[in-house]
C-alpha cells in the first residue's frame, strides 16, 4: 500500500477500487469482511498508513464445500481452541472464503474479533488457538516465538526399517524454487528442529510422534520426507500428486494430526493443555 491523498482505509479502498462502491466497501468493513494482516477486522473509520497489508473476504462462485465439521474443545473470554478436519484451511486463502476454520468459527461463535494465534496445514487436522481479543494475540504469538509452547503430532508412515529412535532431525527448510507450493532441505545452517519418535509398528506402516520445536512451512512433510518416511496421503512430497488448485480426494486425506499442545497461558497464568478428538485413520493409510 504505497502512499497517497486518503485519510482513512475506506478513502484509500473507494479511490483505488472503483468497482465497488464506497458504500459496499463500508458495508463490508462494518462486518468485518476487511481484515488487517494480524486478522484484527479494520474499522470503517480507520485511518489510512502507508505500509499496510489489507485482506478482504470475497463472494467466490461455486466455493468447494468442505463436508466436514470442526469442534470447538475450549473457549473463555481470550482464547479458542478448536479442533480442525482435513482439508479445511485456517484463515481464507485462494479459492476458500467461507469454507475456512476463521470464518466458520465466526459464524457459530458468534465473535467477529476472533484471530488465529498460529496456523497448520489446511491438509492436516488437529488443534488449532485463535485470541478472542486481537489485542492480546500477540501475547499468545510471542509463545511460539520464543518456543514455549509444546507441540505434538502424530503421523501415518511407512515403517522405519533401519532407521533409529527417537531422533532428533536439524535441516534447513526453504522454498522450493522449482515449484511454489513446496519446501525443500538445502545445505547449510539449520533453520528447522523436529523430534521423532516410533510409536507403533502395524506390518509395513508405523504411528510417530513428531515434536516441532520451530514452525517452518510443510517441516514435518519435508522432514519425514527426507527420512525416506513419506506420510501416507501426502500430495506433495516425494512428488506431486495433485496440483494446488486440482480438486481434493476426500478418501485420501494426509495422515497428520496436530494432536496435542501445552504452554502456560500469558493473560491468565494458567497451565493449558488440550489434545485433539480425532485420530489417524489406518484401514485410509492401508488402502482400505
Amino acid at each position: 500500500m504505497t502512499a497517497g491523498p486518503w485519510r482513512t482505509l475506506l478513502d484509500f479502498l473507494a479511490g483505488r477500487m472503483p468497482g465497488i462502491s464506497r458504500d459496499e466497501w463500508a458495508q463490508r468493513m462494518a462486518a468485518g469482511r476487511v481484515l488487517h494482516d494480524d486478522g484484527a477486522p479494520v474499522a470503517v473509520d480507520a485511518p489510512f498508513r502507508a505500509g499496510q497489508h489489507l485482506f478482504y473476504y470475497r463472494d467466490i462462485a461455486d466455493e468447494p464445500v468442505i463436508p466436514f465439521a470442526e469442534n470447538v474443545l475450549f473457549q473463555d473470554d481470550w482464547l479458542v481452541v478448536a479442533d480442525k478436519p482435513h482439508f479445511l484451511p485456517v484463515t481464507p486463502t485462494g479459492r476458500y472464503v467461507q469454507q475456512s476454520l476463521l470464518v466458520r468459527l465466526k459464524r457459530r461463535l458468534g465473535i467477529e474479533t476472533l484471530v488465529p494465534i498460529h496456523r497448520i496445514d489446511r491438509e492436516t487436522a488437529g488443534l488449532v488457538l485463535f485470541a478472542v481479543q486481537p489485542a492480546r494475540r500477540d501475547a499468545y504469538h510471542a509463545l511460539f516465538r520464543q518456543r514455549a509452547v509444546t507441540k505434538t503430532y502424530e503421523a501415518l508412515a511407512p515403517a522405519p526399517g533401519p532407521i533409529t529412535f527417537p531422533r532428533v532431525h536439524r535441516s534447513r527448510v526453504l522454498d522450493d524454487e522449482t515449484a511454489f507450493f513446496r519446501m525443500t532441505e538445502v545445505p547449510g545452517e539449520p533453520n528447522s528442529e523436529t523430534r521423532i519418535d516410533l510409536m507403533e509398528v502395524r506390518g509395513a506402516l508405523a504411528r510417530y510422534r513428531l515434536q516441532p520445536v520451530t514452525g517452518r512451512r510443510h517441516q514435518l512433510r519435508v522432514t519425514m520426507n527426507t527420512l525416506g518416511l513419506p506420510l501416507v496421503g501426502d500430495q506433495l512430497y516425494p512428488t506431486v500428486r495433485r496440483g494446488p488448485r486440482e480438486a481434493d480426494d476426500f478418501r485420501q486425506p494426509l495422515q497428520l494430526l496436530a494432536r496435542a499442545i501445552a504452554f502456560t497461558d500469558p493473560v491468565t497464568g494458567q497451565a493449558r493443555a488440550f489434545e485433539s478428538q480425532r485420530s489417524l485413520d489406518w484401514a485410509v493409510a492401508d488402502g482400505g
